[in-house]
């Protein structure tokens, strides 16, 4: 813990995350062009911070917590990730503090004046889940021409099934599936405010119909679906991060204070708010009861008259916490609350610093796995693999006269897996690395 706090505090694991996420993206520019967003809640147990709570969807539960909001590729890479202890959601963070972070580090981005020629250009592509298929966010995002790409919300309308044709559709990271999918150009529309987007939708076995839109149109519907159903990587990093690299677990204990300028939400106005709910919800309740009173015959008139009189009484105090909470400010300074209420955060460097330590690790084993896949048909079988060399042992042989360092790891469980293994450290051998200090070059067997 102390090695941890005093190398995030003498360096600045926030200009390492950064330079690293660009390298990352310059290696490899045609991931970068797609580029995947999510949130997820880290949650607090302790009783140093006053964090605010939020919904944890794996819980079901409101806990209290901070929300990192993380940018990966298709393959589920990570590039970097923002932690927020305050904020309106991911659409805010999205553009707030992602955005300007990735105008600057994507490579391959159309110039001004291409820019300019054709309006259906984009400079590359955001993908999110249908919380974020809103016009404001859409629009948002456009007007610095960033292509947009989630799934639908609220469809009802259906395709006719003979609009549907199945072709090949190109997966990240390599190979192919067959979809059948149909591709209209229609509007995104809020109000009396719209916006050009490409639908695609993909039907199922079943007869689903799976809808898409996004406002980067210069892409082919087989793109599109292929590039949007490989969201499901990112919520394998969550899964796998949370199981294999302690993706929640706190590296340091202790809180600071947040800026007192920041917005909040306001306390009482949130207290008013749970208390309309409540009115409004009791409101429903009451107004069904007349009705079925009015639609029974049997009912006398005593209990329609007691149904009638509840229900205005409702509606009254229904009135009055509406009129009370609209003239009550919604957002006010942590500043301005007090001492008890304010919220604080959690010492953010050594997370930060932990953050890129496990993504550079993720990113590592990726690697290895990507190797061992030319052996092995499963992913899930590659990485547990990868886990178990990790922990094999095995016997290091430094020779000065030839300045060489071989690695020699002993055989595994099985013969399946000892022909993988050992392809992997030919191919490393062949990548000659270096010991960082020695210089001397590392050669790895399998013994």
């Amino acid at each position: 813990m102390k090695k941890i706090t005093t190398m995030a505090r003498t360096g600045n694991p926030q200009a390492w995350m950064k330079e690293l996420s660009k390298s990352w993206m310059e290696n490899d520019p045609d991931e970068a062009g797609y580029l995947y967003v999510d949130g997820h809640v880290r949650v607090y147990h302790g009783d140093l911070a006053n964090l605010p709570r939020r919904f944890v969807s794996r819980e079901k539960l409101c806990l209290r917590g901070t929300s990192d909001y993380w940018v990966n590729d298709a393959l589920g890479r990570p590039f970097f990730v923002v932690s927020k202890v305050l904020n309106e959601g991911m659409a805010d963070c999205l553009i707030k503090d992602i955005v300007p972070e990735l105008l600057i580090s994507v490579p391959g981005q159309p110039t001004m004046e291409a820019l300019s020629q054709d309006l259906r250009l984009h400079r590359f592509v955001m993908v999110f889940d249908r919380e974020g298929a809103t016009y404001s966010l859409f629009s948002e995002l456009w007007k610095q021409r960033i292509g947009a790409l989630s799934y639908r919300k609220n469809v009802k309308e259906v395709w006719p099934e003979d609009e549907f044709i199945e072709q090949e559709v190109p997966q990240p990271g390599g190979g192919s599936t067959r979809m059948k999918l149909a591709m209209r150009e229609t509007r995104l529309v809020s109000g009396k405010d719209s916006m050009p987007v490409t639908e695609v939708r993909r039907l199922t076995l079943t007869g689903h119909q799976t809808a898409i839109i996004t406002s980067a149109q210069h892409l082919g519907n087989g793109v599109i679906a292929g590039r949007m159903f490989s969201r499901w990587c990112q919520e394998n990093f969550f899964g796998y991060m949370m199981e294999h690299y302690d993706i929640d677990g706190l590296v340091e204990y202790g809180a600071e204070s947040l800026p007192g300028t920041l917005l909040t939400i306001n306390p009482t106005w949130r207290e008013l708010d749970k208390q309309v709910k409540k009115a409004h919800q009791a409101e429903r309740k009451l107004q069904a009861e007349l009705t079925r009173h009015t639609l029974m015959d049997s009912v006398d008139i005593q209990k329609k008259a007691e149904s009638v009189e509840a229900l205005q009484t409702v509606q009254i105090e229904l009135a009055r916490l509406r009129a009370e909470r609209r003239d009550m400010p919604r957002k006010v300074t942590l500043g301005s609350l007090p001492e008890e209420l304010r919220v604080t955060q959690l010492l953010p460097l050594n997370k930060m610093l932990t953050d890129v330590v496990k993504m550079i690790a993720y990113r590592a084993e990726t690697a290895l796995v990507a190797i061992l896949r030319r052996h092995l048909k499963k992913e899930d079988e590659a990485r547990a693999l990868v886990r178990e060399l990790f922990v094999s042992s095995g016997d290091i042989e430094p020779d000065d006269a030839a300045q060489t360092l071989t690695i020699k790891i002993h055989r595994m469980a099985n013969p399946a897996h000892d022909k993988a293994i050992a392809s992997l450290l030919e191919e490393l051998t062949r990548l000659a690395f270096c010991h960082p200090e020695s210089g001397a070059r590392m050669i790895y067997k399998l013994v």
